[in-house]
């Protein structure tokens, strides 16, 4: 085997000083990618940050997070706990009680979901300037692009009526 080369079928983290993030990003197999997606998406992102507190019951779950269908959240639940990142505690009782918690590294991913948010939250004014800037060229841009074509259909129609 090369040296760099991963042992693991699928690894495709960084080899050192040549790391490229279109590495990871291209490859569907990829498992970093494949984490990126699960771990990335809204219900999990919601769940993780709700579990953080205390370990809960799948109702409670459905009934704090506005919008998740029970299908999708069993899925998420399922992913997660796949993952490692949720356990699942079935106690014997009719009905049949379920609590998810997280795991210790569940705990870990919140941690940075949570310098995330608050990312988010220092920068959040910089990120509507930036949009709302973006919108205003846009349009500007659009309109500017209307004006032309309109300049041009009327040359046109000039032109037109000048060889009648």
């Amino acid at each position: 085997m090369e040296d760099g080369t991963s042992e693991s079928l699928g690894h495709c983290g960084d080899t050192g000083d040549d790391y490229d993030v279109l590495q990871w990003d291209t490859r569907e197999d990829c498992e970093v990618r494949q984490i990126l997606d699960r771990v990335a998406d809204k219900w999990s992102l919601l769940v993780i940050a709700l579990l953080d507190r205390r370990s809960l019951r799948f109702t409670e779950l459905r009934r704090m997070i506005d919008g998740v269908s029970q299908r999708m959240l069993t899925r998420t639940l399922r992913h997660l706990e796949r993952d490692g990142l949720v356990s699942r505690t079935v106690h014997p009782t009719v009905p049949p009680r379920v609590d998810y918690e997280l795991t210790s590294l569940g705990t870990t991913l919140h941690s940075t979901i949570r310098e995330l948010v608050t990312w988010t939250e220092t920068h959040q004014n910089e990120i509507a300037a930036a949009r709302t800037a973006y919108d205003a060229r846009v349009l500007a841009e659009k309109r500017a692009a209307e004006a032309e074509a309109a300049d041009r259909a009327e040359i046109a129609r000039t032109a037109l009526a000048s060889t009648r």
